[in-house]
């Protein structure tokens, strides 16, 4: 898919897009946001009821109370039990409420934070763009200058071989020819390394076909610094930028974690349903009984003056095998008539916890007032970035224009200079300063036009305008 859009040329606002899908610290920022938002889910499901059913099913060996008959015995056993467990918080203090708004504030923070990524990618990427864009401009001087020295060169080997000048004067022009094309050589390097830096931040492969779209730097529509006045720009960022709602939303969800740490000091009381049942058979059936006599016991009993030895039956238990299916007789019967259902409350009274809720509760007030310093201390920040950027908007105006100035009179001074040395009244050397002082002013010029865009979109961003080119 990077291929086949590779291929297209990426203007700004194609590169912002991708940036914001793609870029590392994006997917991290939007991945924590729905971390966060998965914890808001798990707060809103804690006001509903839990519930969980147990079911156990075995078989039972050695010396134990056989169920039907009430004594111990050596027999073998099934048994299988049910129970149904339900219990919700009646009252907590409002806990449950202030967590859920603890959790949404913290929700709406992160989300925030992923706007704040992407917009740090966004002003990354047009800040590279730009420095391409000046890049290509530089490259296109250098091979204009290089078209410029070699029809001068041209020229003056005509008249060399003419006679009408020494032979020093085009060995002198071949020496600026090839100086043109190190300036351009650099130029391109330069350019190619701006490319993948661009590439870079957009998290494309380096190896990949790129090719950026390039406006006319005249072209570029900018605000203007009536509109972009610092405390106007100020007052309408301190509402639009991601960090100052992520500030916002963060001293919300610590107030509210106040109130969290608030009520683990208070009682908490809590409301339990239990419905149980079990199943439980022998695997021997009793057939009857039989009478063996009598055996005395070792009691007696007086009468009259007279002590009586008391004898007890001996009664021996007639069993069978139960077949499986017989094991299972009564099961239904058994688990309706063992059905067990149990309603309460249950009273939480905090008495003495080490401190630990109190401490927990000053430690959120503390939280709070750090948070508040938080938002005060990138306030104060974002107020200085956005006077310092209006105050350097405005000197790269003037830059711009002095620079314009520059070109121009460079220019002229050139085209004079090229009709002097045509007419023999300038000599190489003469002409080919001018000619280098021009080359410098241009490249210079192209720095100054994209520096002074750069501020002023700088500007437009704070004031929530977007990057657009």
């Amino acid at each position: 898919m990077l291929q086949a859009a590779a291929q297209e040329k990426w203007d700004l606002r194609k590169c912002v897009d991708y940036a914001m899908k793609n870029n590392i610290s994006v997917k991290q920022a939007d991945v924590q946001a729905r971390i966060i938002a998965l914890q808001l889910k798990q707060a809103e499901l804690l006001k509903y009821p839990n519930a969980s059913l147990t079911s156990g099913l075995g078989v039972q060996f050695g010396r134990s109370i056989d169920r039907t008959t009430n004594i111990y015995s050596d027999t073998k056993s099934l048994y299988q039990n049910y129970q149904l467990q339900t219990g919700i918080e009646v009252y907590n203090y409002n806990r449950l409420n202030n967590n859920i708004a603890y959790a949404k504030f913290n929700a709406q923070a992160a989300l925030a934070d992923v706007e704040k990524a992407a917009s740090d990618a966004a002003l990354s990427v047009c800040t590279y763009y730009l420095q391409v864009l000046a890049a290509k401009e530089q490259v296109i001087i250098s091979q204009l200058q290089i078209g410029q020295t070699q029809t001068q060169l041209n020229l003056t080997k005509k008249k060399v071989d003419a006679g009408a000048l020494p032979e020093l004067n085009s060995l002198e022009i071949e020496a600026q020819l090839a100086s043109d094309s190190s300036t351009y050589i650099s130029a391109q390097t330069n350019y190619d390394q701006t490319v993948q830096a661009l590439k870079g931040v957009l998290n494309i492969d380096a190896a990949a076909a790129f090719e950026v779209v390039i406006p006319e730097a005249t072209s570029i529509p900018i605000l203007s610094f009536g509109e972009l006045q610092p405390e106007v720009v100020y007052q309408l960022a301190l509402t639009m930028q991601p960090l100052q709602k992520s500030n916002e939303f963060r001293i919300k969800a610590a107030d509210k974690n106040i109130s969290i740490n608030k009520a683990y000091m208070y009682p908490t009381l809590n409301l339990g349903v239990n419905l149980a049942t079990n199943f439980y058979n022998s695997f021997n059936k009793i057939d009857g009984y039989t009478l063996n006599g009598y055996s005395p016991n070792g009691d007696k009993v007086n009468i009259g003056g007279t002590d009586y030895l008391i004898s007890a039956p001996n009664v021996s238990i007639n069993q069978s095998k139960n077949s499986f299916g017989q094991i299972w007789n009564g099961y239904g019967d058994q688990l309706n008539n063992n059905f067990g259902q149990t309603v309460g409350f249950s009273l939480s009274v905090p008495i003495f916890n080490n401190g630990q809720y109190r401490i927990a509760y000053e430690q959120s007030k503390l939280t709070y007032k750090t948070q508040l310093l938080n938002k005060e201390a990138a306030n104060m920040t974002l107020k200085q970035n956005i006077y310092t950027a209006y105050s350097n908007a405005v000197s790269a105006l003037h830059k711009k224009n002095a620079g314009s100035k520059g070109v121009e009179s460079n220019q002229k001074v050139f085209d004079f200079a090229t009709k002097r040395y045509e007419l023999g009244l300038m000599n190489t050397i003469d002409l080919l300063t001018n000619e280098n002082n021009l080359l410098r002013a241009k490249l210079q010029q192209v720095s100054n036009e994209y520096d002074y865009i750069f501020k002023m979109k700088l500007l437009e961003f704070y004031k929530g305008q977007g990057l657009k080119l």
